[in-house]
């Protein structure tokens, strides 16, 4: 099982700070915000991690990281030139990915409350398709949400009006390696990207989409207010 950490993109959403620096790179509680994907990377069992970044701050990862020896991981790097979306950014791994391989896949940005372990494990030892982790969330509007039937999700909707359940698709994603041949299936989305939803979509049509339910807390910390309550509530923690 290889480990893919996606930290590029542009930051939008926490200007001006990102003006300066990866947003990857922000601190969150005492460590940036990088530090807790890699260290939920080890907890899991995952080995080897491949960090996608974009150019701005691919040295300060590799300053800040090296080798990942201080988290007991092997980590390897990969520059994603220019925001293309997450679909795309994950396809520039493949090259590091061997034919079989299963993958742990991350968004930087995630934070969670939760151990992946056990069904990081349980997709490894026999599944296949792709596996991702649902919060029930109170405004599922803001987020892709997952429509489930017969205990399978039949499809995820991106910010829907009428969401199909209250359940919000996080940042953190099981798949195996056909994912790089649904990823060159892909047309860019009206914002000019490859979609991750449109992965998970793909392996839904298919009857291949499992899922599990995250009882703790998870946020996304791409927002100044969502990265200032992530950081209250991680140095509660490591105090």
């Amino acid at each position: 099982m290889k480990g893919i950490i996606l930290a590029g993109g542009t930051g939008t959403r926490l200007r001006p700070l990102t003006g300066i620096v990866n947003k990857h790179l922000l601190p969150v509680g005492k460590y940036p915000m990088i530090h807790y994907g890699l260290v939920q990377m080890a907890e899991a069992g995952i080995k080897e991690v491949i960090l996608v970044t974009g150019k701005q701050s691919a040295g300060l990862y590799a300053e800040y990281i090296g080798s990942g020896r201080s988290w007991g991981l092997q980590v390897s790097f990969s520059v994603q030139e220019e925001a293309g979306g997450i679909a795309q950014a994950l396809g520039l791994a493949e090259a590091c990915v061997h034919p079989g391989d299963k993958l742990m896949v991350l968004l930087g940005d995630n934070l969670f409350g939760d151990s992946l372990k056990e069904a990081v494990r349980a997709f490894e030892a026999g599944s296949k398709g792709a596996h991702v982790f649902l919060k029930e969330v109170d405004d599922p509007r803001r987020y892709g949400v997952a429509e489930i039937a017969d205990g399978r999700i039949v499809r995820i909707v991106e910010k829907p009006e009428q969401p199909p359940s209250s359940y919000a698709v996080t940042g953190a994603y099981l798949y195996d390696y056909s994912v790089f041949g649904i990823i060159r299936t892909l047309r860019p989305s009206d914002r000019g990207e490859l979609e991750i939803t449109d992965v998970n979509n793909a392996y839904a049509a298919k009857g291949l989409l499992d899922y599990s339910l995250l009882p703790g807390w998870w946020t996304d910390a791409g927002t100044h207010r969502s990265l200032l309550e992530a950081g209250m509530r991680l140095m509660k923690e490591e105090t």
